[in-house]
């Protein structure tokens, strides 16, 4: 096993999980609401881009690193799944980027008026419903899996190995499905950006 790279203080690790947990739901919850009327000098959508390879990334560092602690290899392990985390802060930078520059996007929202019409709804059939599922789960669990996956991390860092691998059995699906699904998020709402 590894040496433990933090001192065990759950009283401030809780804390401090809590207050970072906060205000990433803050800024994600209000400031996605908000849209600057700013004119780019590149397209606007590039965030969303960045967004769907950062997950794509998280996703891969996820399974090489599942497979590193399968085959014991925990300084590998614990590099791939800090290399995850901080992806996870770029895709959280780039999405809020999105948002605060080009608003929101309805998917089967054609004519880009805003409002999914019933003959837009009809064009796009069945998969509408399968889009707004895909993206309602992925939010939700991406909005409160934040600060059990930062739980799970620190179990890690200060060496609990035992409970940081019971935590991670429940953390790691649920992390690899938000980042699975971002990609098919982007993909199925990009024909609608304006």
């Amino acid at each position: 096993m590894l040496t433990p790279v933090l001192k065990k203080n759950d009283k401030q690790a809780k804390l401090l999980i809590g207050i970072f947990s906060a205000i990433v739901f803050i800024a994600v919850t209000f400031l996605s609401k908000f849209t600057l009327n700013v004119a780019l000098p590149f397209d606007k959508h590039v965030f969303a881009l960045c967004n769907a390879l950062l997950n794509t990334g998280v996703c891969i560092l996820l399974i090489a690193a599942l497979v590193a602690v399968k085959n014991k290899n925990f300084l590998l392990h614990k590099n791939l799944m800090l290399l995850a985390m901080l992806l996870s802060v770029l895709f959280l930078v780039t999405y809020i980027a999105h948002h605060l520059f080009a608003g929101e996007a309805r998917f089967g929202d054609a004519n880009f008026d805003g409002v999914v019409s019933p003959e837009e709804a009809a064009l796009v059939g069945n998969s509408r419903p399968f889009y707004l599922i895909l993206l309602t789960t992925h939010i939700i669990l991406a909005a409160t899996s934040l600060p059990f996956i930062l739980f799970t991390a620190y179990r890690g860092l200060t060496g609990e190995y035992e409970d940081h691998k019971r935590k991670a059995k429940r953390m790691w699906p649920i992390w690899f499905y938000v980042a699975a699904t971002g990609p098919l998020v982007y993909w199925m709402i990009k024909p609608y950006y304006n």
